[in-house]
């Protein structure tokens, strides 16, 4: 078979058939990696200790699960906005700022993703304990008369979180941004538009796929993290990923985990279903629906 019975007539695109090709291994690794080991997990679910919604009614009868599900949801949604205001001046900042200046900001984005997420917890860790700087800073310039508690509480969890998941708001933005051109602000600004009235009919507008890209990222991301929230957090504000680990290691529960997992599974599913359904990015961009 040659190569030329995987391309179309015009001989630059590939057919449906070259497609498939290239994409078999992928789909491959996928299905082995992924969707085998969540299949065969969820399965336990149901059959273990017998076949049935047991372990689903467990958590249905159990407030403390709900609460620990509705715990996880706030939490990524705070982090998803907090990231989004942070990201969106740094975005705006690398697509305005050239020569050194553009290297360095990218630099401090990029820089995080070369170190362990356990490091950059562990140090938001040291920064937050009573003898921490913050501590010492905040007593230092009189707001505080005495250490406060900052670590093991929920916004040690979320400034963490947000800290760790803001390069993943930045760089869709910053693509968003990217493609924007330069001649569009000149022509609301000769159309009478000041710069805030500019950023909100035209620049913003024009990025809603890339901040839109970024928030999902950000909040599936943060629904299923797992070593900030179980290092910052207390048991108390346990989230979801948390709760599963402690089901699996200190309980030996796997069904009721596989349960835990099928929950946040189908949380997920569904939230990806509704944005892909509700905010669909030709529609934002004057496209046809």
């Amino acid at each position: 078979m040659s190569l030329d019975s995987f391309m179309q007539p015009d001989g630059r695109n590939l057919s449906k058939a070259g497609i498939t090709l290239l994409m078999a291994p992928f789909f491959m690794l996928i299905g082995f990696a992924f969707l085998y080991p969540l299949i065969s997990l969820l399965s336990i679910s149901v059959t273990e200790p017998e076949l049935g919604f047991q372990n689903y009614e467990r958590i249905l009868d159990t407030p403390v699960y709900g609460k620990v599900l509705l715990r996880t949801l706030w939490i990524a949604l705070l982090v998803s906005i907090l990231s989004l205001f942070l990201a969106f001046p740094v975005a705006m900042a690398m697509v305005s700022s050239g020569g050194a200046m553009a290297v360095f900001i990218t630099a401090c984005i990029l820089l995080p993703f070369w170190s362990s997420v356990l490091v950059r917890t562990a140090a938001w860790a040291v920064l937050l304990q009573r003898n921490g700087i913050i501590n010492d800073g905040l007593q230092a310039i009189g707001i505080i008369d005495a250490p406060v508690r900052l670590l093991y509480t929920q916004g040690a969890v979320v400034i963490a979180m947000t800290h760790v998941l803001m390069p993943f708001m930045v760089l869709p933005i910053y693509g968003a941004l990217r493609n924007i051109p330069q001649d569009y602000g000149r022509a609301a600004a000769i159309c009478g538009a000041g710069p805030l009235r500019g950023f909100i009919e035209v620049t913003l507008p024009l990025t809603m796929p890339g901040v839109l890209g970024g928030f999902i990222l950000v909040f599936l991301t943060a629904l299923g993290y797992f070593i900030t929230p179980a290092l910052l957090g207390s048991p108390q504000e346990m989230m979801i990923a948390t709760l599963i680990s402690q089901q699996l290691r200190e309980f030996l529960d796997w069904p009721f985990a596989a349960a835990l997992v099928g929950v946040l599974t189908l949380f997920v599913t569904a939230i990806t279903l509704v944005f892909s359904r509700v905010f669909r990015f030709d529609r934002m961009l004057g496209g046809q629906l």
